[in-house]
């Protein structure tokens, strides 16, 4: 009944969502494989399916499945089920590491070593995830309740999930001394200065880790090496200024970090599979 429920209100309802860190997704048709840039989030089907591809991992999620990312991460991602009879509704909400920092500080849930995680986890959803859930939503037609329950609701859903089949995962993201937590930071330096060159050295640092160690824990957590990580930002960057006019192909390669035009454009091309002329041509008529 949850389910059902839960497909109602996510259908019913149109614009934005008035909560913070809510997201509803409604679409009527099969896409097309799309990267994009994700951070730590869940996101639960009610109805439909969806794929998303890390590396070399495939994750596929239908209804009353949820997906869970613990870090920024570029990933593909497209919906496999959906049309205007029967579109793929879904709900996620973003997963703030203080909020669940400041849950663990109140319990002794789980495990709480040092134990490195995917970044990227799909479980089925138990009916008081599915229930919170619910209650969250029905909220939007009610929006003086908003400020009083949502956030008591919200710190529920992240109960359900640390304490969920994929806890684990999800107690790191708030945890300070964590691996996924040290990756993190690494991570993070590679997002913030994607043009400049990679020193494993540097970053193994920043990670507290030795350079093997965190060649080792970065794979498992983002199902790529650190080079590999770096193309994909510095590509999804290149595809973000080239919907602007005012570079370019050339010009966007070198402000992303590539020192040769032709591999900025073998790259591109080899990512998103078409040349990045023509795929800026493309965007911008698809924002025209």
């Amino acid at each position: 009944m949850s389910l059902d429920e839960l497909r109602t209100l996510i259908g019913s309802w149109r614009g934005e969502p008035p909560i913070d860190g809510l997201l509803l997704s409604v679409v009527d048709r099969v896409t097309a494989p799309t990267p994009l840039l994700t951070g730590p989030v869940v996101a639960l089907v009610a109805q439909g399916a969806k794929c998303a591809v890390l590396g070399d991992r495939t994750y596929e999620y239908g209804a009353g499945q949820y997906l869970a990312v613990s870090v920024d991460l570029p990933v593909t991602g497209n919906f496999t089920r959906a049309s205007p009879a029967e579109p793929f509704l879904g709900v996620g909400l973003e997963l703030s590491p203080a909020a669940i920092a400041d849950l663990l500080l109140e319990t002794e849930s789980g495990d709480r070593r040092g134990v490195t995680h995917p970044g990227i986890t799909v479980s089925h959803a138990p009916a008081e995830l599915l229930d919170a859930f619910v209650r969250l939503l029905r909220l939007l037609d009610r929006p003086d309740d908003v400020p009083v329950l949502a956030p008591m609701i919200k710190r529920e859903i992240l109960w359900r999930l640390v304490t969920g089949p994929q806890g684990a995962m999800v107690r790191q993201i708030g945890l300070a001394d964590s691996s996924l937590t040290h990756v993190g930071r690494a991570i993070r330096w590679i997002r913030e200065h994607h043009t400049e060159t990679l020193r494993i050295e540097r970053l193994a640092e920043l990670a507290r880790m030795s350079p093997t160690s965190f060649h080792r824990h970065f794979r498992t957590v983002t199902a790529m090496t650190p080079v590999q990580y770096q193309k994909r930002i510095r590509l999804h960057e290149a595809r973000l200024l080239l919907v602007d006019r005012t570079h370019d192909v050339a010009t966007v390669g070198y402000l992303v970090g590539y020192e040769s035009t032709s591999q900025f454009s073998r790259e591109y091309r080899r990512q998103f599979g078409v040349p990045p002329g023509r795929d800026a041509e493309r965007l911008r008529g698809a924002t025209a």
